[in-house]
Formats: structure tokens, C-alpha cells, sequence
């Protein structure tokens, strides 16, 4: 839902006359900041306690990262409040979340973040992939991160061989070979002993880590 400077409900209200119901990919101020403005939402379990004021960033150096935003000319920096609330259903690995005649699975794909998921349409064979694959640079450098288990997650989304991508970020043109190209490029950091925090930055084709 973004990062709730603006009422996003307004907007996907326009879309679907259906109930609605968030399910962020995981709990980082960027993704969750619009849940303010829906009745239900779900979340994975290992990040419950990110809602209930245990978040690892301190709200002053979230402020100073919206600055680096497009942000409304008009918005004060000072109003803005991390979300925090109580799911309405706490999700683990392999849950269903059925939409009627489309089952939405749930992939715990934790390394970005403890409680990051990826969703697989099973009917379609779309995998949604949040911020563990996209275009540009993918985040495994903070302390709630573990570039280990993002090796580990790229591995497990990459068994259920996707027909398309849906990032979380940036470019929707997601070329499938790039799941391919990240587990491989990981793999080959993590033969050399360099997949772990602290070891810098890797640029590639189309994408790059920070570890």
C-alpha cells in the first residue's frame, strides 16, 4: 500500500466493487504505510511483533529516507507515523488464500526480511516477488536481513518455474531468466565466501545486491 502519504484506498476502490484485503509481501515502511486506510489485512507471522512497535528502524531515519521521495510539496515530514495494528490473519509458509475460482499460495521467501513472502497464482503461474527479485538494487544489508536465506528463497521461487514476474519495485518488464541469473550470480558469491553482510556492493546486467 505504499508509504500512506496519500489515501491509495481511493484509487484501487475504483477497480473492484469486491472486498478488499492487504497482503504486503512484508512489513517495511514502504510497503505497508496505505494499510491505515483498509479494514483487513494479513501478514506473515515472524513480523507480527514489527506491528505491535518492535519495527528495526527508528522512526527519525525512516523521516530522513521519505526526504529522498517524490513527496507532495505541501507534506510535513514531522506527521508521518509508522503503521502498526493487529493482522487479521497471520500467514505461514504454504497457506492458501483463496479468491473464488484463483488460489493465491504463500511462499515464506524470508532474506530481504524475517517474514518476507512471495505469492504464486497457482492458476496462472504468476509469482509476485516483492523485494526478493526486481530490476535494480535488491537490500540484504541490514541487520533484520540474511543473505543466506535469500539465497535459500531465490532457490525456492525458482523450483516453481513462474511464467511472469510481478516485482515489488521499479520495472514490471521482469524477464523470467532473471530468477536464474540472481540464484546463479548468489550461488557464485556465496562459493567465494562474499555472500554476507558487510561484503559491499555487486552490480550485474540489470540488478545488483547490497550485502
Amino acid at each position: 500500500t505504499g508509504l500512506g502519504i496519500s489515501n491509495i484506498y481511493q484509487e484501487v476502490s475504483k477497480l473492484t466493487e469486491k472486498p478488499i484485503t492487504v497482503v504486503a509481501t512484508h512489513i517495511h515502511w514502504d510497503h505497508i504505510g496505505g494499510h491505515k486506510y483498509f479494514s483487513e489485512f494479513y501478514a506473515h507471522r515472524d513480523e507480527q511483533s514489527w506491528l505491535c512497535g518492535e519495527f528495526p528502524l527508528q522512526k527519525s531515519l525512516i523521516q530522513k529516507m521519505l526526504v529522498k521521495c517524490d513527496l507532495p510539496c505541501d507534506y510535513d515530514l514531522e506527521e508521518y507515523d509508522l503503521f502498526q495494528g493487529f493482522p487479521d490473519r497471520l500467514l505461514d509458509d504454504g497457506d492458501i488464500i483463496e479468491l473464488g475460482n484463483r488460489n493465491i499460495k504463500v511462499i515464506h521467501t524470508p532474506g530481504h526480511s524475517p517474514g518476507h513472502m512471495c505469492f504464486f497464482d497457482e492458476t496462472n503461474r504468476f509469482m509476485f516477488t516483492g523485494d526478493l527479485i526486481y530490476k535494480g538494487v535488491l537490500y540484504a544489508n541490514y541487520p533484520s536481513t540474511d543473505p543466506q536465506a535469500y539465497l535459500d528463497s531465490v532457490k525456492k521461487v525458482s523450483a516453481y518455474k513462474p511464467v511472469r514476474i510481478f516485482p515489488g519495485h521499479h520495472s514490471l518488464d521482469v524477464p523470467i531468466e532473471l530468477i536464474g541469473r540472481i540464484k546463479s550470480a548468489l550461488q557464485k558469491l556465496d562459493d567465494e565466501n562474499l555472500l554476507s553482510h558487510g561484503s559491499g556492493r555487486f552490480d550485474y546486467e540489470d540488478w545488483s545486491i547490497l550485502l
